[in-house]
């Protein structure tokens, strides 16, 4: 099914996890892609699997930092360069920050992770959402989490970094639903990739695998997510099967919210 038939999409943190798997999702249903990370390297590998998997696929790769606005402005200019449009939009790049009681959490390390993880969205949105509206059509999805709806200790740029997500979604929504634009989030919990394996490794140094089958025992479904799971989520926020979604936040989380 090639739901993305001639249309481009932009994907923050494309160089791998979730971002990758979703720009793998998305080239075998036809998209042009534009893969955003801070990593040179990480994206140069991310464009050979794409290749790999969907040789037909066209991949243009931006090595950017997402909280520099001249970035952001260059990963935009760029994508209309070569493809002439944005359709869709995932707002995805994202860092965990470190774990610390209140007492310890420096104001350095909050706002480290909340020009990542809330400016570098907000400045996406700005810059995508202003072509968006030029061509009438666009549909945008935002990478919260499941921490952006509750909240645990010792993260606490993350947990706001995440809450404030949730709530440009909603903004967004609001402002854009009548220019034909739909906004939407998917709020994802615990799910195998390399940034939850350095959570586990943080939780417990000594036994990384004991603290995820701790992490497990709490979710209902017993097990964590895939990267995988997420891209189809993220695809079908950004399909035309979802036009009359906006200011969603999906949960993908095993049912760990519900408890």
């Amino acid at each position: 099914m090639k739901r993305f038939e001639g249309k481009a999409v932009v994907i923050t943190g494309g160089a791998g996890g979730i971002g990758l798997s979703t720009a793998l999702r998305l080239a075998s249903e036809g998209a042009k892609l534009t893969l955003v990370d801070i990593s040179e390297d990480g994206l140069a590998t991310a464009k050979q699997q794409v290749l790999e998997s969907s040789p037909q696929a066209e991949v243009l790769t931006y090595a950017a930092d997402v909280s520099n606005e001249e970035h952001v402005k260059g990963y935009v200019s760029a994508t209309l360069e070569a493809y002439g449009s944005i359709d869709g939009f995932f707002n995805n790049a994202g860092i965990d920050g470190k774990r610390f009681p209140m007492d310890d959490y420096t104001a350095e390390e909050f706002e480290r992770v909340m020009k990542i993880n809330s400016t570098g969205v907000f400045l996406g949105l700005k810059h995508v959402l202003a072509q968006m509206e030029k061509q009438g059509s666009g549909a945008v999805v935002n990478t919260a989490s499941i921490g952006g709806l509750r909240g645990w200790s010792s993260q606490y740029g993350y947990i706001a970094s995440k809450h404030a997500v949730v709530g440009m979604t909603q903004a967004a929504a609001v402002e854009f639903a009548a220019k034909g634009i739909q906004v939407n989030a998917v709020a994802p919990g615990g799910i195998k990739t390399p940034m939850a394996a350095e959570a586990m490794a943080k939780l417990n140094p000594e036994d990384p695998a004991a603290a995820e089958r701790q992490f497990t025992a709490r979710v209902p479904a017993k097990r964590m997510g895939t990267p995988e799971e997420i891209a189809g989520a993220v695809a079908f926020l950004l399909s035309e099967d979802a036009g009359f979604i906006n200011g969603h936040v999906l949960l993908v989380d095993g049912g760990q919210t519900c408890q």
